[in-house]
């Protein structure tokens, strides 16, 4: 099985087994022993057993689709879920998907052809999407039950580009996306970090007929132009295109027309 990266994926394809399997564990402890019915801020209409159901189902419909391989858009997303009767018995039922979700990854040959809905029609993309769904919602729960949130920063950058590589798809759920475009702006997010090979920089171009994830560079190379750019540690920027946080607060620099980061923003919900 391949262990190494590939174009577009930077990470060896293990290690997204193994942090899925951990994001999963923190996030059911997480939930664990807390009120069901805990707002989650960052996703305003959810409670927390309702994050926590959505967690676990996702999970379970993502092994669905990696165990037969599909090639085809599916018509349906019912899975058999198992789900316990009693909302406060969720988080259990999380962790206890750890062993199935491990041994489909484990199974899959992540160079397989198979349907996704974004740049890369391979097995793969759905260890990569799978962790950073996990990783995201982790910290939702974690910060509706008032705990602190680190992320991996090497984690976090691999959340940044799989963001952006895959949002020109993302049409399929997220319609708003298909109407931002421009006349050439360019966005560069820039990664603060000074270690863990994270110091990179992100630049989309905004056109007539919509956008693109160029080139990546390096941020320690000359500074590319850009209309508007904002930098801040890896995480940082992962919740900030989750819409997590704001390019306001003080965790970034931003330079440039703050109105093109508007438009971006309010097209880009996830």
């Amino acid at each position: 099985m391949e262990t190494t990266g590939w174009a577009g994926h930077p990470l060896p394809y293990d290690l997204y087994r193994q942090a899925i399997e951990r994001e999963t564990l923190r996030f059911a402890e997480a939930a664990k022993g807390a009120d069901p019915a805990t707002a989650v801020p960052a996703c305003p209409d959810w409670t927390l057993a309702e994050l926590t159901q959505h967690v676990g189902a996702l999970q379970r419909w993502f092994c669905t689709l990696l165990s037969r391989l599909v090639q085809e858009p599916p018509r349906s997303r019912d899975v058999e879920l198992g789900l316990p009767e009693r909302p406060e018995e969720y988080a259990d039922w999380v962790a206890a998907g750890v062993p199935d979700v491990a041994a489909v990854l484990r199974a899959t040959d992540p160079r397989a052809p198979m349907w996704a809905w974004g740049a890369d029609q391979h097995a793969r993309f759905w260890a990569r999407r799978m962790l950073c769904e996990t990783l995201v919602h982790r910290v939702d729960a974690e910060r509706a039950v008032g705990r602190e949130s680190a992320v991996d920063p090497v984690l976090a950058a691999d959340g940044v580009d799989e963001f952006l590589v895959n949002l020109p798809y993302a049409g399929l759920f997220a319609p708003a996306v298909t109407k931002l475009h421009g006349n050439g702006e360019i966005l560069a997010f820039r990664c603060a970090d000074a270690t863990g090979g994270t110091d990179e920089e992100w630049r989309v171009r905004l056109e007539p007929d919509g956008f693109r994830l160029l080139p990546r560079a390096r941020t320690d190379a000359a500074p590319s132009e850009a209309t508007a750019a904002v930098r801040g540690r890896a995480a940082d920027l992962l919740l900030l295109l989750y819409g997590r946080r704001s390019y306001q607060e003080t965790a970034f620099d931003v330079s440039g027309q703050t109105a093109v980061l508007d438009r971006w923003f309010a097209h880009t919900a996830f």
